[in-house]
């Protein structure tokens, strides 16, 4: 079984659907079918279970991915150590997150990057609500993961890695407090707590002025601190929206969060210099890449 056959296996294990490892390796369903069927001719058993609704391991498949798995992973640790030494992947990394689940990913991509190039410090940094792009500019940050958009001249776009839904956060006694979920058009029923020094762009994004139906949402007070967010919901000065995924890292008696219905995901993404050290970034940016399909395809499972 080649290299490429055995990429191909490993990614329709952990997808378990055909177009999805076609898209993650940048074939065609059509080659991804072909070598599954190769490699269960030359096995003599079937490796997959296909129905019309889902893709399934077999048995045989399991003990196969299972076999194959540390083998693989020690080629990849080799080649991205030798890949490390001819780029020269030394030295010290800086890398920025915007939220607490952006942390979470950071760190576990970044325990993964110590393991392929022991020769590069990692550094792991919050990044601040106010002036977020700076460290960047400034070269104290060599990436950030941070909520988009972000659309700067200087500042390199990279892949979204995830996406979250929309809650907002209201204080504990407000009638909305009471709903399953809140409409974006609920936004002009009380002022809107904002955060400030983002983009503008950024800002009418995640604080509009006005719902889609054109009624205008008040505004609140605004801080450059999130937990600042919190308190001042919390004290019944507004409500602002989050992602949902907030209401696990920041639970408080005073405030509730309350799904929007309608309101668009809130999207993540990496970012970097134009001008910074472009084969450190591609390397981590390829690790966190990695880590961010593993932990999908662990809660796909």
């Amino acid at each position: 079984m080649e290299l490429r056959e055995i990429e191909i296996f490993l990614a329709l294990a952990e997808e378990l659907h055909f177009g999805r490892t076609a898209d993650r390796l940048h074939v065609t369903p059509a080659r991804v079918s072909q070598a599954i069927k190769k490699q269960e001719r030359a096995i003599g058993a079937e490796l997959f279970k296909r129905t019309s609704r889902n893709v399934q391991l077999t048995p045989v498949g399991a003990q196969l991915r299972d076999g194959l798995m540390a083998g693989y992973q020690q080629i990849q640790e080799a080649l991205a150590t030798a890949t490390a030494a001819g780029q020269g992947i030394t030295g010290e990394f800086h890398v920025g997150y915007a939220t607490a689940w952006c942390g979470d990913l950071i760190v576990a991509a970044a325990d993964t990057f110590r393991a392929r190039h022991p020769d590069c410090l990692i550094h792991i940094y919050e990044s601040p609500m106010l002036d977020p792009l700076g460290p960047l500019r400034d070269g104290s940050r060599d990436l950030q993961l941070v909520e988009l958009p972000i659309d700067e001249p200087d500042i390199v776009n990279g892949p979204v890695l995830f996406s979250e839904p929309r809650a907002l956060i209201v204080p504990a006694d407000h009638p909305l407090a009471e709903r399953e979920t809140v409409s974006v058009e609920d936004l002009a029923e009380a002022p809107l707590v904002s955060i400030t020094g983002q983009p503008q762009y950024f800002l009418d994004l995640h604080y509009p002025q006005r719902t889609p139906k054109g009624r205008p949402i008040p505004r609140g007070p605004s801080t450059t601190a999130w937990q600042e967010v919190l308190a001042l919901v919390g004290a019944g000065k507004g409500i602002s929206p989050t992602s949902a995924r907030a209401a696990h890292y920041y639970s408080r008696p005073d405030i509730v969060y309350v799904p929007f219905r309608d309101a668009p995901p809130v999207e993540y993404g990496l970012l970097w210099s134009a001008t910074g050290n472009i084969p450190k970034v591609r390397a981590f940016v390829q690790t966190v890449l990695e880590t961010a399909g593993q932990e999908t395809a662990a809660v796909r499972r």
